[in-house]
C-alpha cells in the first residue's frame, strides 16, 4: 500500500457542516448520471493540532453518563473530541461510501494512559480495511491521539454501508450466532426519547438517525436510535479503571430505539470486565464488550 498523504486541518471541522455536506452528497447521488458508490479508499490521513478540552463540555459529559468527576479524560469523551476529524475523512469527494445511513458495527480503543483535561492534544485519522460484508461493505476508521510525540489513545470504529458493494459483491454469509441468553441483570438504563439530542448537545454528533422519529425515518429507521458511543460511555462510566490505561471494545447487535429501557450486566474479573446490554421488554441483545486494564 502506498504511503498516505497528510492533510493538515487548520481547525476542528464542524460536525453540523460535515453532516450537511453528507446530506448534499446523498441527494446528488439520486440524480441521473451521478457517480456510483464504490472504489478504493483515499490514501490520505487528516491531521489536527492544538486540541484542547472544553471544561464545561467535560462536566456535561460526566453528568450525562453518571461518570465520576475526576482529573482524567473519559475514553469515550476523547472519541467525541476527535470524531469530527474522522468524519472529515468520510465526507471527502473521493471517499467511496455514503456517510448518511451508515451502520456503526463496533469500536475498540486503547486508552494508553490517563490523559489530563489540561493536555494539548493532536489527532490523525484515516480509513482502512475496506472489505465485504453479507449486507454491503464495511471499513475501519482509525484515529490516533497524541500528546507531544506520545500516542496516548488509539481508536478503531467499524462501519457498514448497507447495499453497497464496490468490490466483487456480497461477502460470505456470517457464521451463525449462538442464541442469546440474558445473564443476570446488574442494572437497568432508562433512555428517554431525547437521549440522542442530549448526547448531540454535548459532543456535537447530530446524526439525524439519533435525533427524532421523523429524521430517523428519512434514513430508513422506524424511530430514533441511541448513539452507540452513548452506550459505550455508560458502560465505561460504570466499569473503566481509574488512574491507569486500559483497552476496551464494544460490538453492536440490534439498535436501541428511543425511548427504551436497556437491561445491562457486568461480570468483573481479575483485570478484565465484560458487559452486555439487551432490551428489557424484547430480550434482544443490543451490545456486548469488555474492558481490560493495561
Amino acid at each position: 500500500m502506498s504511503a498516505r498523504t497528510r492533510v493538515v486541518l487548520a481547525a476542528a471541522p464542524s460536525l453540523a457542516t460535515l453532516y450537511a455536506r453528507a446530506a448534499g452528497a446523498r441527494l446528488t447521488a439520486l440524480f441521473p448520471g451521478a457517480k456510483p458508490a464504490g472504489g478504493a479508499l483515499p490514501q490520505v490521513e487528516h491531521h489536527l493540532d492544538g486540541l484542547r478540552v472544553d471544561p464545561g463540555k467535560l462536566v456535561d459529559y460526566q453528568r450525562m453518563m453518571g461518570d465520576t468527576v475526576r482529573d482524567e479524560l473519559p475514553s469515550v469523551f476523547v472519541h467525541g473530541m476527535v470524531f469530527p476529524l474522522a468524519m472529515s475523512v468520510m465526507v471527502r469527494e473521493d471517499f467511496p461510501l455514503p456517510l448518511l445511513g451508515m451502520v456503526h458495527l463496533a469500536n475498540k480503543a486503547t486508552h494508553v494512559r490517563p490523559i489530563s483535561p489540561a493536555a494539548t492534544l493532536s489527532a490523525t485519522a484515516h480509513a482502512e480495511n475496506l472489505r465485504g460484508h453479507r449486507a454491503g461493505t464495511q471499513l475501519d476508521l482509525v484515529v490516533e491521539v497524541g500528546e507531544g510525540s506520545e500516542v496516548v489513545w488509539r481508536g478503531v470504529s467499524t462501519y457498514l454501508a448497507r447495499g453497497v458493494w464496490p468490490g466483487a459483491g456480497p461477502g460470505a454469509p456470517a457464521e451463525p450466532h449462538a442464541a442469546f441468553a440474558a445473564p443476570g441483570r446488574t442494572a437497568s438504563w432508562k433512555l428517554a426519547a431525547d437521549t440522542g439530542r442530549a448526547y448531540a448537545a454535548v459532543l456535537g454528533d447530530y446524526n439525524p438517525i439519533h435525533l427524532s422519529a421523523a429524521s430517523a425515518r428519512a434514513l430508513g429507521m422506524k424511530r430514533a436510535i441511541a448513539h452507540g458511543m452513548y452506550l459505550a460511555g455508560r458502560a465505561l462510566a460504570a466499569a473503566a479503571p481509574h488512574g491507569t490505561g486500559y483497552d476496551w471494545e464494544i460490538e453492536f447487535a440490534t439498535p436501541v430505539f428511543l425511548p427504551s429501557t436497556v437491561d445491562v450486566a457486568f461480570d468483573v474479573g481479575a483485570g478484565r470486565t465484560t458487559f452486555s446490554g439487551w432490551g428489557a421488554r424484547s430480550g434482544k441483545p443490543h451490545f456486548s464488550g469488555s474492558i481490560t486494564a493495561l
